[in-house]
C-alpha cells in the first residue's frame, strides 16, 4: 500500500478551523484520520505533559486545572509542521500549517473556574497509490486520496474540593466529515472506476479530572494528577458511489449511489475507547518543574463498521512522557532573558496501529520558551518538536518530522472589583 498576531488574526482565522487539511501523513489513510496534539503549546512542550497546573494558564488535557485559574485567559496557537516521507525506495518532502485551538476560560470567585473552546480533533491528508499485476498481465493502479477530519468543541468546569485538591470535568463534541476516495485504472482500459465514501460523524465524550498538589517542604511542591477520558461513541451517516470516468477527459460517464440501508450500513458507529492518565511530578513555584507522565487506551477494541482495512490490526496504546521548565528569575527587573519560560521533554507512543505486522510508533524530542508580554502575566510560547514516526519495514513509511508551535495566551481581570483606579 505504502511503496510508493494577535485577537484579529485569532478571530480571522477561526473561520478555517472546520475545513483545513492537518495532516499530510500516509498514516491518516487508517481509521478516522491522523489524531492531533490535544493540548497547549506550552504542555507541548514539556513532552506533551497535562499535569501541571497554575492560576494563569488554560489546561486542554485535565479539567481540574480550571479551578485554579485566577484569570480570564484568551489562547489561540498556530503549528506548522515540516515532513520528509522515506519508504525503502524513495523519499519526498511536505508540509502543512493549522490553527491549533481557539480557547477561553475564566474563573468565577476563588475556587472555581470555566472554559470552552474548539480544536482539531484528527486530520485526513493522504494520496497513495498501488501497483500490481493482474493474472493477464495487465497493470493495475490502485490510487487512494483524503481529506477532511473531526472537530471538537469542548465545555470544561473545575473546582477547589479542598487544599490543594482539584476536580474538574470537560463534555466534548466532537463533530466532522472524513472522506476517502478509491480511483482504479487499468492499462489500455479508456475508462477508469471510482469508490468514493464519506461520512459525516458526530458525538460526545467526556473528560474527567483531579490534582492534588501539596507542599513537602517550604519550597517544594508535589504534582500529582489523573484523567480519564471515557469511550467516545460517534455516530456516522455514511453514503457511497461508485461510477466510471474517462481517462481522457476525467469526467464521470457513470454514478451509482450504493443502497448502504439495504447493507445496513448507512448508519454506524465509531467508538474511540477510554484513555486514563496518570502523572508524578515535583517542583518550586515560578522556578522550576519535572514530571512524567503515562496514558493508556484500549485500542484493540477500536473498529470503524463503515471502512475496513485487510492490513491493518490494533492493539492498546500508550505514551510515556517526561518533561519540565525553568525561569532563572521570574521577577527579574534587569534581565528579560532572566523572565523567560525555559521548556523541555520527550515522550514515546506506541500508537497501538499495526500495519503489515509492524507496529506503527512515534518518538519526539520538544522544546521552547514562554515570553513574557507586559505586566498583565501574558505571553507568547514558541515551541519546537522534532521526530520520527513509522518504519520502512515491509513496504512502509517512515515519516521524520519538524513542527513549530506559536501559541498566544492573553489574561484580563473579570468578575472582581479592582481596588486600585
Amino acid at each position: 500500500m505504502f511503496r510508493y498576531i494577535l485577537l484579529a488574526i485569532v478571530c480571522l482565522s477561526a473561520t478555517g478551523i472546520y475545513a483545513q487539511n492537518g495532516t499530510a501523513s500516509p498514516y491518516s489513510f487508517f481509521g478516522i484520520g491522523d489524531l492531533r496534539s490535544v493540548g497547549t503549546v506550552d504542555n507541548q512542550m514539556m513532552g506533551g505533559l497535562s499535569m501541571y497546573t497554575d492560576s494563569i494558564h488554560i489546561n486542554l488535557r485535565n479539567p481540574a486545572a480550571y479551578g485554579k485559574l485566577r484569570l480570564t485567559t484568551y489562547s489561540a496557537a498556530f503549528s506548522h509542521k515540516e515532513l520528509n516521507i522515506e519508504t525503502s525506495v524513495e523519499q519526498q518532502k511536505s508540509s502543512v500549517s493549522n490553527l491549533e485551538y481557539l480557547a477561553l476560560a475564566f474563573p468565577v470567585g476563588k475556587l472555581m473556574g470555566f472554559g470552552f473552546g474548539i480544536m482539531p480533533y484528527s486530520s485526513i491528508g493522504y494520496g497513495l497509490f498501488e501497483e500490481s499485476v493482474n493474472t493477464n498481465g495487465t497493470n493495475v493502479v490502485n490510487e487512494y486520496s483524503g481529506d477532511g477530519g473531526l472537530d471538537q468543541f469542548y465545555f470544561s468546569a473545575g473546582f477547589q474540593l479542598a487544599k490543594n485538591f482539584h476536580l474538574g470535568a470537560t463534555l466534548n463534541f466532537k463533530f466532522g466529515t472524513l472522506k476517502n476516495n478509491r480511483v482504479q485504472i487499468v492499462e489500455n482500459v479508456q475508462l477508469g472506476t471510482f469508490d468514493r465514501r464519506e461520512s459525516r460523524v458526530n458525538g460526545f465524550d467526556f473528560n474527567y479530572g483531579a490534582t492534588f498538589t501539596p507542599k513537602i517542604t517550604d519550597k517544594l511542591t508535589l504534582f500529582t494528577a489523573v484523567s480519564v477520558n471515557t469511550q467516545a461513541n460517534l455516530v456516522s451517516e455514511n453514503s457511497q458511489t461508485i461510477g466510471s470516468f474517462s481517462r481522457t477527459t476525467a469526467q464521470d460517464i457513470e454514478v451509482i449511489e450504493v443502497d448502504l440501508d439495504a447493507q445496513g450500513r448507512r448508519n454506524t458507529e465509531i467508538k474511540i475507547p477510554t484513555t486514563t492518565t496518570v502523572g508524578l511530578g515535583i517542583g518550586q513555584d515560578k522556578k522550576w518543574f519535572l514530571g512524567g507522565e503515562y496514558s493508556m487506551q484500549g485500542l484493540g477494541t477500536f473498529e470503524n463498521e463503515f471502512i475496513t482495512y485487510e492490513n491493518l490490526d490494533y492493539q492498546d496504546a500508550s505514551t510515556l512522557s517526561f518533561g519540565g521548565f525553568f525561569v532563572p528569575d521570574y521577577n527579574s527587573f534587569s534581565s528579560y532573558l532572566k523572565r523567560i519560560t525555559y521548556r523541555a521533554g520527550l515522550r514515546y507512543n506506541q500508537t497501538g496501529m499495526i500495519v503489515n505486522n509492524e507496529e506503527i510508533n512515534n518518538f519526539g524530542i520538544t522544546f521552547g520558551f514562554g515570553l513574557p508580554l507586559g505586566r498583565d502575566f501574558s505571553n507568547l510560547n514558541l515551541g519546537f518538536e522534532v521526530g520520527r514516526r513509522g518504519t520502512t519495514m515491509n513496504d512502509l513509511v517512515e515519516e521524520s518530522y519538524l513542527k513549530v508551535s506559536l501559541g498566544l495566551s492573553f489574561n484580563s481581570l473579570w468578575f472582581q472589583k479592582r481596588k486600585i483606579n
